[in-house]
């Protein structure tokens, strides 16, 4: 279950949910997420996990496949993974299609994560009922890996019908790219994860105690039905930046982790349309619902720091059990040239300490 404690090889990879802020134009931060993978791979990160967004500045990856592909074709070695894919807004043999390419086109880099997402708000605009996301997530999941898989597939579902299928191309990696799925705080949604042999990914949105608490829960509960997945399999994401002092970790980490706390508190007051084309300082001047404050976060769901104290923070998550961990650095609009000297620093100082068995 969880992994001896003696053993400190761990991977790491990055995560970025592509946040708009209003300075920033879509182009530019493309090209810089790009950069970031890039410098990813040059520097030893294991992957790079995009988020599915919709019609808000929380995040650009309302085509992440369309993104991943984009580094694809940039990069050799750094793996592709979706964290999440939200399948009740995606038809299941376009889903599986899109990412069969992508595996194929990527010499089999892709890591395939789903989930149900968060916000009522996607599911309107493309007609689905968000009470039927759980239904039709399953459904979906399990359509695309039966795609992936099988010959003259046909299927009547809930939702979906699909008559003797064979899916072109079919994925890379035999039998199909690894599948994760996202479960938070739902019982349902942990044991359908635990108990149908899938990976779990633990995201941002718990705290750090929690979130242990929860990949724990999974472990145990892979192991009791035999499937046994590895710690190894489970990525860990957390909000992160590092830099040589304390102090400046926290002044330059403090205004964009904030952008992010404010815009994901104010995009979830909309069942319909969404603050795109509005101004945030409209938004903070009438609110009345605070987020957690910035001192809650970087206590409880960021690592932020000088490498001393993050690698103290990420040891204590190895004697917990996690040997992958992901790092949120494209956080709220911070400055590129910040990221990816965190990023350099948290390679040359953090990672070699968690790299030797």
């Amino acid at each position: 279950m969880i992994p001896d404690s003696k053993e400190r090889k761990m991977d790491f990879a990055l995560f970025s949910h592509m946040p708009w802020p209003e300075e920033y134009t879509p182009r530019g931060l493309y090209l810089d997420l790009t950069e970031q993978a890039t410098a990813g791979e040059e520097l030893g990160f294991k992957a790079i996990w995009l988020a599915e967004h919709h019609f808000t500045r929380y995040g650009l990856g309302a085509s992440s496949l369309i993104i991943a592909s984009n580094i694809a074709a940039r990069t050799e070695r750094i793996r592709l993974g979706t964290a999440v894919l939200i399948p009740p807004l995606h038809h299941p043999v376009r889903l599986a299609e899109d990412t069969a390419t992508l595996d194929v086109l990527s010499d089999g880099r892709l890591d395939v994560g789903f989930g149900r997402g968060a916000s009522s708000s996607e599911y309107g605009n493309f007609g689905i009922d968000h009470e039927e996301s759980q239904a039709r997530y399953r459904e979906t999941i399990e359509m695309v890996e039966a795609l992936w898989t099988t010959r003259d597939y046909s299927h009547e579902g809930k939702f979906h019908t699909v008559e003797h299928a064979n899916l072109v191309p079919t994925p890379l990696q035999a039998p199909h790219p690894p599948v994760y799925v996202a479960a938070t705080r739902s019982a349902e949604s942990l044991d359908f994860v635990a108990s149908t042999g899938r990976r779990l990914i633990v995201g941002v949105v718990l705290d750090t105690d929690d979130a242990v608490d929860l990949m724990q829960r999974f472990l145990q509960m892979s192991a009791v039905s035999g499937h046994n997945v590895s710690a190894a399999d489970v990525p860990f994401f957390r909000y992160f930046y590092v830099a040589e002092t304390e102090e400046q970790a926290h002044k330059e980490a403090r205004a964009a982790l904030n952008w992010t706390l404010d815009l994901n508190t104010w995009r979830r007051e909309f069942t319909v349309g969404s603050e795109v084309y509005q101004p945030m300082a409209d938004y903070l001047r009438r609110r009345t619902t605070l987020p957690p404050t910035y001192e809650y976060l970087a206590e409880h769901r960021a690592f932020i720091g000088t490498p001393d104290q993050c690698a103290a923070k990420i040891q204590a998550l190895h004697d917990a059990g996690v040997r992958y961990f992901g790092c949120n650095f494209a956080f709220g609009g911070l400055e590129q040239s910040k990221q990816l000297k965190s990023m350099e620093l948290f390679a040359r100082e953090v990672m070699p300490r968690f790299r030797v068995m």
